[in-house]
């Protein structure tokens, strides 16, 4: 089994005192479903699971009466062995996008209290109205207070390190570096130098991940990434609606290139010639709910809430996964990673995929800020009450930016994240791509 960090998130809610379900959202092959199965197996005297996608013939269960009770009583007649024991039963509704029914029964459910229960789905982030497969109907009513919604991601690079062997003391080890901003031993930095390189060409997709601890076949990797990149071709073409559907690909195909570009936002051009806003935005929204995408929107003043001083037309675009991101690139692209002979604008994008991933994964939103032509920070994060400027290079340059962001605004620090070890000067903190998970 891979350890995944969501699994404590699922302990907490099943643990804490609540009246709501999980609702468990993330793009499709991320784990959701594993997650539950196991967490259900090893946490629960009684397991039942309802695929909605595979076991049409029970959606009638959730039709009509939706009590508790009714739904219970109908379980136990149409699922042999359906038994609840109360406060050790897990009931887990997957791909409940397409019960609606199901959706609205949450509420019933969480007030009943006897079972737990969590539900899940491909592209739950979806409003009605944006989905355009035909099996997919309007919630009757959503059960507003009685769902807890957590977000699944792609492993991230502690979750990497898990699967490769590497013990939570390691883990640690690592982190000592980066709380007492001390240089890592040569051989050390170098190597989990070496882990980081592999966790952006490797991903962090869990199917991808485990194959490649269990073979160390980079061609392997890519296979298996290009069969998860059909399936969400597959399910732009099944789920965006008319025309969207060609502007949707359109918008996910563009993004390699725009990366491999030194753009300071999104640009409809590179989509289609006289492409804008007005064409493209429901597109964009359409990959964002999906959770195919990380944007990270341009704010005009670096200043707690960022959300307020966003730029609403400037933005940029990250894959949510930097190795289907690599995968889209090509097999010499990651070889030449690999090997640390990638050069070009390309690299940098890659560079900031990771570490954008690396925020998202983390719950932060994601900014950045460019006051002018010549100047910009690639992340500003919200840290402790203040905004904390994060400059991502793919080498070790210069940082003017930074520098001046540090004159101006004053913040506790600044980090650059370089290929290199830890250092210190003023309140300039440089740190090796593969500390950012500790920020």
């Amino acid at each position: 089994m891979l350890k995944r960090k969501i699994y404590e998130s699922l302990l907490s809610w099943k643990n804490g005192k609540r009246r709501e379900c999980l609702l468990l959202k993330g793009a499709r092959q991320v784990g959701k479903t594993y997650i539950v199965r196991e967490f259900g197996k090893k946490e629960y005297e009684n397991f039942f699971e309802i695929n909605f996608l595979e076991q049409k013939s029970l959606m009638p269960v959730f039709a009509g009466d939706i009590s508790a009770e009714e739904i219970y009583k109908r379980l136990s007649a149409n699922i042999p062995g359906f038994r609840i024991v109360p406060g050790k039963t897990l009931l887990f509704l997957d791909e409940i996008q397409r019960c609606p029914e199901a959706r609205t029964a949450l509420k019933f459910l969480a007030q009943d209290k006897r079972c737990d229960v969590i539900a899940s789905g491909s592209l739950l982030g979806l409003s009605y109205g944006q989905d355009g497969d035909k099996d997919i109907r309007p919630v009757p009513s959503i059960p507003v207070g009685y769902e807890k919604p957590i977000v699944m991601y792609p492993m991230d690079f502690e979750e990497f390190l898990w699967a490769y062997g590497y013990e939570d003391q390691v883990i640690q080890y690592l982190k000592g570096f980066y709380l007492n901003r001390e240089k890592a031993p040569f051989e050390i930095n170098n190597k989990f130098e070496d882990l980081v390189r592999e966790y952006i060409v490797v991903g962090g997709m869990p199917e991808v991940v485990a194959d490649f601890v269990a073979n160390k076949d980079f061609g392997r990797v890519q296979e298996i990434q290009n069969k998860i990149l059909s399936s969400y071709i597959d399910d732009i073409a099944q789920h965006a609606k008319g025309v969207e559907k060609a502007k949707v690909r359109a918008c996910y195909d563009s993004i390699p290139g725009q990366l491999a570009k030194e753009n300071t936002k999104f640009i409809y051009s590179l989509v289609e010639k006289g492409g804008s806003g007005r064409k493209f935005e429901a597109s964009i929204q359409w990959l964002s709910d999906s959770n195919l995408v990380n944007p990270c929107h341009n704010v005009s003043l670096p200043a707690i809430p960022l959300n307020a001083y966003e730029k609403g037309n400037e933005f940029k675009l990250y894959l949510s996964d930097t190795g289907l991101l690599m995968a889209r690139y090509g097999f010499f692209a990651k070889q030449a990673l690999l090997n640390g002979t990638l050069k070009g604008f390309a690299k940098g994008g890659i560079y900031e995929n990771l570490i954008a991933q690396t925020l998202t994964s983390k719950g932060y939103s994601l900014h950045y800020y460019k006051p002018s032509t010549n100047s910009e920070i690639e992340f500003v994060i919200e840290k402790d009450g203040s905004v904390i400027p994060v400059e991502v290079k793919a080498g070790n340059s210069p940082t003017k930016s930074l520098d001046s962001f540090l004159e101006e605004f004053e913040p506790p620090f600044g980090v650059k994240l370089i290929a290199g070890n830890v250092g210190v000067a003023d309140k300039k903190f440089s740190i090796p791509h593969y500390l950012a998970m500790f920020l």
